[in-house]
């Protein structure tokens, strides 16, 4: 086993202190905690090893998971393949070339899918409304073609407790029922 002082490469440029370090060590505890409670991991009797596309849209929610799952990977506690997906959605302004260059120099396997669905959604809902469920269709849809045709087992997101809720209430005054999203 590694040494507990030592990170993965994705941390890299992190702060040093040690507050930061108990966050981080939190994160992947409960990380690790979350994938045990629920049965995350495929066991297969083949032999083969389940491989899990990670979606990133370059905001610090996907991009924590994304170092933390190879933190566990990298400590041998995680027996899955990753796949780092960015789903390119044409909104203006996107800067396209940022996560495929890090992505590349930090040697992490990554697939850009670009998939126009801004201009389908900007084209669909009237004004004054809110996009949020065409978009999440949309988006949802694309992500999970493309783990089919990469082989993936799952589609991991980067949600936190904020998101959680944010569905909750949304599916309850929206939608009439009480759901939210599965772990």
């Amino acid at each position: 086993m590694l040494d507990e002082t030592e990170i993965h490469p994705l941390f890299e440029g992190a702060p040093t202190t040690t507050e930061f370090k108990k966050l981080r060590k939190r994160i992947v505890r409960h990380t690790r905690e979350a994938i045990e409670q629920y049965g995350m991991i495929e066991r297969r009797s083949d032999g083969t090893t389940p491989k899990w596309l990670v979606c990133l849209s370059g905001g610090k929610d996907s991009y924590t998971l994304l170092a933390v799952l190879y933190e566990l990977k990298w400590r041998g506690l995680l027996p899955v393949d990753l796949l780092a997906c960015n789903l390119d959605q044409g909104q203006p302004g996107f800067p396209a070339t940022v996560l495929p260059e890090f992505l590349a120099r930090m040697g992490v396997p990554h697939r850009i899918e670009y998939q126009d669905t801004y201009s389908i959604v900007m084209d669909k809902v009237p004004a004054g409304r809110t996009f949020c469920a065409l978009c999440s269709r949309l988006r949802r849809g694309n992500l999970y073609r493309v783990a089919r045709e990469e082989g993936c087992s799952a589609v991991v997101l980067g949600h936190h407790r904020d998101d959680i809720l944010e569905t909750f209430f949304m599916n309850l005054f929206h939608g009439g029922r009480l759901a939210t999203m599965p772990p």
